[in-house]
C-alpha cells in the first residue's frame, strides 16, 4: 500500500512540476526575453494581424510573388494540419500536380529553367520562404503586373534576402509575405 501511495504522489508531483510549472516558467521567460518570437513573430498591418514570418501563405494574384505549393490541409497552408502530402515519386496524383504546375510556369516564363521549390512542397507545407532562384523566376511577371521595372523588383528581392542561420545552417531564402508587403508599400496593386 505504501508503494502505491508513493507512486500516486510522485505522479501528481511530476505532473504539476513538469506539466504546469515548467511550461509556465519557460513561457514567462520567453515573453520577457523574446516577446516577438514567443508570440509567433506575427506581422501586424493597420492594427490587424495579417500573417506570421514563420508560416507561408498562398498568393494567387499575378502581381504577387507566389509561395511554394502546400499540402498542409485541404486547401494548403493550414497551420493546424502541418504536413507534406506523403505521396511517393511514382504517385499519379503527385505527378499530375507537378506537371500542371510546370506547364503553368513554362507558359509564364518560356525557356527559363523552373526552380524546384516552385513545384514541390516543403515537409511542413508551411514554409514561408522561396529560394532566390524562385524569386528571380517570378520577377518578370510581378514587374509587368505592377508596372515596375524588373530592376526595381530585383532590388526589393535583394533587400528581403535572408542568409543562412548563423552563417552556415540552412539555405538563403526570401520570405514571400514580407516581400509582397514591401511590394504593396512601394507600388500598391490597383483594385
Amino acid at each position: 500500500m505504501k508503494n502505491l501511495v508513493t507512486a500516486i504522489l510522485m505522479t501528481i508531483v511530476t505532473t504539476v512540476l513538469l506539466g504546469l510549472v515548467y511550461p509556465l516558467v519557460v513561457t514567462g521567460i520567453a515573453q520577457v526575453i523574446f516577446p516577438e518570437k514567443a508570440n509567433g513573430q506575427l506581422i501586424v498591418k493597420d492594427g490587424q494581424v495579417i500573417g506570421s514570418q514563420l508560416i507561408g501563405q498562398p498568393f494567387s494574384s499575378p502581381g504577387y510573388f507566389r509561395s511554394r505549393p502546400s499540402a498542409a490541409g485541404a486547401a494548403g497552408y493550414d497551420a493546424g494540419a502541418s504536413s507534406g502530402s506523403n505521396l511517393g515519386p511514382t504517385n499519379k496524383k503527385l505527378i499530375d500536380r507537378v506537371k500542371a504546375d510546370v506547364e503553368k510556369l513554362q507558359a509564364e516564363n518560356p525557356g527559363k529553367p523552373i526552380p524546384i521549390d516552385l513545384v514541390t512542397t516543403s515537409a511542413s507545407g508551411l514554409d514561408p520562404h522561396i529560394s532566390p532562384a524562385a524569386a528571380e523566376f517570378q520577377v518578370p511577371r510581378v514587374a509587368k503586373e505592377r508596372g515596375m521595372s524588373e530592376a526595381e523588383v530585383r532590388q526589393l528581392v535583394q533587400a528581403h534576402m535572408q542568409g543562412r542561420q548563423f552563417g552556415f545552417l540552412g539555405e538563403t531564402g526570401v520570405n514571400v509575405l514580407e516581400l509582397n508587403l514591401a511590394l504593396d508599400a512601394r507600388s500598391p496593386m490597383k483594385k
